[in-house]
């Protein structure tokens, strides 16, 4: 491990081209939401720079934009700190998700092709392999690519800005209770695709709704036991 907790190898690179400030920020976000960083760790800027290969400025830079956003917390005299989500926080933005995703399965049933139910089928695959390897992060990456597939899927762009906007939080949530979902997330998603494969709008539109508030329900349990 190092210094500030990241497991080696959890630091990304860089990407370029694009200003330095924006591909720290993204590179801690990423951080924040895979929960590479910890909710309440202490973000030490010298010690993040080190990790990233820059200067202290840009991360500097991307602390305050983290801590605009809501990411990260900036003490007095404390410094910088991962935001610790309260359960309301995570109640409000889990409930206006299972609203979008809904809509989104409805609209995804009345408009999907075989060839949208074929790449739904694949992630699927790809989702169920990674469960039986108890590979956490490859779930919840495909989690979230199963989720915008269904959202692409509805043509709806709108709704799809809308849903980007929630998007990254919704990973940081369901990061802590992906193992526990596990197997069951995927029945879940499978029992979907059935639904839009069927253009069954209605049916789409409960299991959807039944899916994310199982996911709802599922991140309260864990923050009680």
């Amino acid at each position: 491990m190092l210094s500030t907790g990241l497991p080696q190898g959890a630091v990304p690179k860089l990407e370029r081209p694009g200003p330095l400030r924006d591909r720290v920020y993204e590179a801690l976000l990423e951080l924040i939401t895979t929960r590479a960083l910890q909710p309440g760790q202490h973000l030490v800027e010298s010690e993040l720079a080190g990790h990233l290969g820059v200067s202290r400025q840009p991360v500097r830079e991307a602390l305050q934009r983290l801590n605009t956003e809501g990411w990260v917390d900036l003490r007095p005299a404390q410094g910088a700190f991962v935001h610790e989500p309260t359960e309301e926080e995570a109640d409000q933005l889990l409930t206006v998700r299972t609203l979008l995703e809904a809509e989104a399965a409805r609209l995804a049933a009345s408009n999907a092709d075989g060839a949208g139910v074929e790449a739904l089928e694949e992630i699927l695959a790809e989702g169920l392999k990674a469960v039986d390897a108890d590979d956490v992060d490859a779930a919840v990456a495909l989690n979230a690519r199963f989720h915008a597939k269904i959202m692409e899927l509805a043509g709806n762009a709108v709704l799809a800005e809308l849903a980007a906007q929630v998007d990254r939080r919704v990973r940081w949530y369901y990061t802590p209770v992906a193992r526990q979902r596990g197997g069951q997330s995927w029945v879940e998603h499978r029992e979907l695709i059935a639904a839009v494969a069927a253009h069954d709008e209605q049916l789409a539109t409960r299991l959807m709704r039944e899916h994310t508030e199982h996911t709802r329900r599922s991140y309260h349990a864990r923050a009680k036991s």
